[in-house]
């Protein structure tokens, strides 16, 4: 290899190494809030949010069909917080600056989305309601979060039309809300009572 070959290389491994760097470094910023669920004007990285036990606001939807069959997901074997569980269809944080509603429609297509041009319109949310919540996760992660929960109706949906984030999700179906009671008994579920109740309550009044 010639020097100005070698020099190429050299320049080359250093771009891909700053990149690798730079994607590293990366983390998704929260907007902080206070105790009433109202923005402090703070903006930090999410691990230092959850590091301090800050409040933050979370996104639970959860997507029914026209059998009123609940979508779940199987969380990754990878996920640093109940890893393995079932847990209801979509959930996720606020980015700094988004609504509930972006941070729905955000979380839907990066986590489940359908195939042939499956859309999703915020007119399609039904929000149901908000609750705070608190947990000691380990030592260095505590979580102190406001919920909005919403139910998205959508019909023709099934398993086989769903395409899933691997790194986030390892498996998916569709239950009826007396499975989905049993699989709370058997503790199965992440631990989303104040969501599965108001579900059931829905599903119960149609």
């Amino acid at each position: 290899m010639n020097f100005v070959c070698k020099l190429f290389a050299k320049k080359l491994h250093v771009c891909i190494n700053c990149a690798k760097g730079v994607a590293m470094k990366r983390e998704e910023m929260l907007d902080v809030l206070d105790e009433n669920g109202i923005k402090t004007g703070e903006i930090l990285p999410r691990s230092e949010v959850h590091k301090r036990g800050l409040w933050h606001r979370i996104i639970v939807v959860a997507i029914i069909n026209e059998k009123n069959e609940i979508l779940i997901q199987q969380r990754s074997h990878d996920k640093d917080k109940n890893p393995d569980m079932w847990d209801i269809s979509v959930t996720g944080h606020l980015s700094a600056g988004q609504d509930s509603l972006m941070a729905a429609t955000r979380e839907i297509s990066e986590e489940v989305s359908v195939s042939l041009g499956y859309t999703v319109d915020i007119k399609d949310f039904r929000f149901m309601f908000s609750f705070r919540k608190e947990q000691e996760v380990n030592k260095n992660h505590f979580d102190r979060q406001y919920y909005d929960f919403f139910i998205l109706r959508k019909n023709g949906l099934n398993e086989n039309d769903i395409k899933f984030q691997a790194s986030e999700v390892q498996a998916i179906k569709f239950v009826n809300i007396n499975e989905l009671n049993e699989m709370r008994e058997q503790n199965l579920l992440v631990e989303r009572d104040e969501c599965y109740d108001e579900l059931s309550a829905y599903l119960f009044r149609i």
